[in-house]
């Protein structure tokens, strides 16, 4: 009880989820005959997988491919697929996302990158600065939906029997149809901040084409390695990084040996941040299941909720208020170890679950008050978080509507990795 007294006190307050779940920790052994030193080892453990590897690969070929002047190709090439139709420069925003979800699989990764270029060029064109800032955060959402993806690295992390390239193809359906959705809601709402486009010449779209062949590339090279058979998740991760390196430096020849400090160090600080709280987390998860606590909330549930679709109703509704406060990799961690073990018991399938738990808490990336795709749009937009917040509203509604598409059709989740044998 002192644990969960800490851990809601320090998050009222602010501090940040990896040391406030550690000194809640700290605080429970404190009632309990374990010596601290238990704690060190139990975080340490937490990290002694091979699979957890995976995830700084995957951020440093991110940040490769950034670096390497991928983003304006992926912008050159979306604007050939979509900038001539309504709200031209909106829908180039949302489907460059779709291409650049394919490199980094990070939602906070593609508001960085993407908002520097489309916020300012959004509103030269006539849109509203704060409408084009959270149109770039809404968008990004997309990212971690769509192969390769950390957040699916980590559900299978904690979860067993959940294949990750089953995770990888099921995401690729909502990604895309969030991406229809916004698209959709552009056409018919922000069309009239600017005037029709020109259309690309056939000449012009090929060669936008074959400039973005080596990122379109990328994901098809890591999901298709990793179904074959050929190499696991985490070699995956190591030969995305390898290829998005070779590109660079030796077949676009924009990426130079003097910037390779300064990527491998912002790929090892980004991907600290990540290591820290999942390190913390399965110290609190041994803690929890020293206690009980999930044999004991999946006891009560399971005798108070016998049908699935009443028990995913409740979970997308607890999600979505755990994500308004918490950061959606911190809350996988702390929620998972709880609410699988009862999906399973009540039969629902592992991938369709996994795809819904990952959609519903990158929601909360762009949700006020702590979304943290929004602090970062409005660092780059400076327009102030309430303009922001009131512009993602109707956004927000579009991926609500997603999430419970392919929360009561799983087939929309599920037939991508059928087709493949999953």
């Amino acid at each position: 009880m002192v644990g969960f007294l800490i851990l809601f006190v320090l998050l009222a307050i602010g501090s940040p989820i990896a040391f406030a779940i550690l000194l809640a920790v700290f605080g429970h052994v404190s009632q309990t005959p374990f010596s601290f030193g238990l704690v060190s080892q139990r975080i340490f453990s937490g990290l002694d997988s091979f699979a957890i590897l995976a995830i700084p690969l995957f951020v440093l070929a991110g940040e490769l491919m950034n670096e390497s002047g991928i983003t304006g190709r992926i912008i050159t090439f979306a604007n050939a697929l979509v900038g001539h139709m309504k709200a031209g420069l909106a829908q180039v925003n949302i489907w460059a996302s779709v291409i650049f979800a394919g490199l980094s699989g990070s939602a906070v990764a593609d508001t960085s990158a993407l908002g520097r270029i489309f916020i300012p060029t959004m509103e030269k064109e006539g849109y509203p600065r704060d409408f084009a800032a959270a149109l770039t955060a809404a968008s990004s959402v997309i990212g971690p939906m769509i192969p390769p993806s950390i957040p699916v690295i980590i559900y299978a992390l904690i979860t067993t029997g959940v294949s990750v390239p089953a995770l990888f193809l099921a995401g690729v359906a909502p990604g895309l149809l969030l991406a229809i959705g916004l698209s959709i809601y552009v056409r018919f709402f922000a069309a009239h901040y600017a005037p029709l486009r020109k259309k690309l010449s056939n000449k012009e779209r090929f060669k936008a084409f074959f400039d973005a062949l080596i990122p379109l590339f990328m994901p098809v090279f890591i999901v298709g390695s990793i179904i074959t058979g050929v190499v696991t998740p985490t070699e995956a991760a190591a030969l995305a990084a390898g290829y998005a390196l070779v590109a660079g430096m030796f077949v676009l020849k924009s990426l130079k040996l003097s910037q390779l400090p300064h990527i491998f160090t912002r790929a090892m600080r980004d991907s600290s941040i990540i290591l820290i709280i999942i390190a913390v987390v399965a110290a609190a998860n041994w803690m929890l299941t020293f206690s009980r606590v999930p044999q004991t909330i999946s006891s009560f549930v399971l005798e108070e909720i016998s049908s699935p679709w009443v028990f995913l109703i409740a979970v997308n509704l607890i999600l979505l208020v755990v994500g308004l406060f918490l950061e959606g990799i911190a809350a996988m961690l702390i929620l998972l170890p709880i609410l699988h073990p009862i999906a399973m018991s009540l039969g629902i399938d592992p991938t369709h679950f996994g795809i819904v738990v990952i959609f519903n808490l990158m929601i909360g990336l762009v949700t006020p008050p702590m979304g943290i795709c929004l602090f970062v749009s409005n660092s780059i937009a400076n327009v102030g978080m309430g303009a922001i917040s009131r512009r993602i509203m109707p956004m927000f509604l579009v991926e609500l509507l997603v999430l419970i598409l392919i929360t009561f059709i799983p087939q929309t989740v599920t037939f991508i990795p059928r087709l493949f044998g999953y």
